[in-house]
């Protein structure tokens, strides 16, 4: 009887901790509620539905420093700011508005560029397979594997990505 050479795997994929960004959030409301330099500004940040933050201020510089203080709470929480796409300051009315959707899932363009690279640079006898909103790279060799994380990760792709179900 012969041993079948193993493949190994892992995926690619772009999640966010939603917890950790409620709990920047949180800090983040906490701090502009404390500060001086927020007072009398109308400062605010707050969810709407499940993936939008929006921040509101007085003046455009106010709701630029509430984003800026937002963004410090969630690189000290380990959230990689490649997850918020922040839109630019929108007036309506008083107040000025930033509206940030958090990114989740790979794209199909963000995938097949990911798999191309991989193809182009990595080593040669490694798979790649989109599958949803993930990236499966699979190959016999483990030191391939690593090879390629250590490539995807050189690379800057506009996502967060993390690498999970390594077997």
């Amino acid at each position: 009887m012969v041993a079948m050479a193993q493949d190994n795997s892992f995926d690619i994929v772009s999640k966010v901790d939603h917890q950790e960004v409620d709990n920047a959030l949180n800090q983040a409301a906490k701090e502009i509620r404390q500060r001086y330099d927020f007072k009398n500004t109308g400062a605010s940040i707050a969810w709407s539905g499940q993936d939008m933050i929006v921040m509101a201020a007085n003046a455009e510089d106010r709701v630029k420093a509430v984003l800026d203080v937002f963004e410090t709470k969630l690189v000290r929480r380990g959230v990689s700011l490649k997850a918020l796409d922040a839109a630019e300051p929108r007036v309506s009315g008083k107040e000025t508005r930033i509206e940030a959707r958090l990114k989740q899932g790979l794209s199909t363009e963000l995938a097949k560029k990911i798999a191309k690279a991989i193809r182009d640079e990595g080593p040669r006898g490694v798979k790649t397979q989109i599958q949803g909103d993930e990236l499966r790279v699979t190959s016999k060799s483990r030191d391939d594997l690593q090879a390629v994380i250590a490539l995807v990760k050189e690379q800057d792709f506009e996502a967060a990505l993390q690498f999970v179900n390594y077997r």
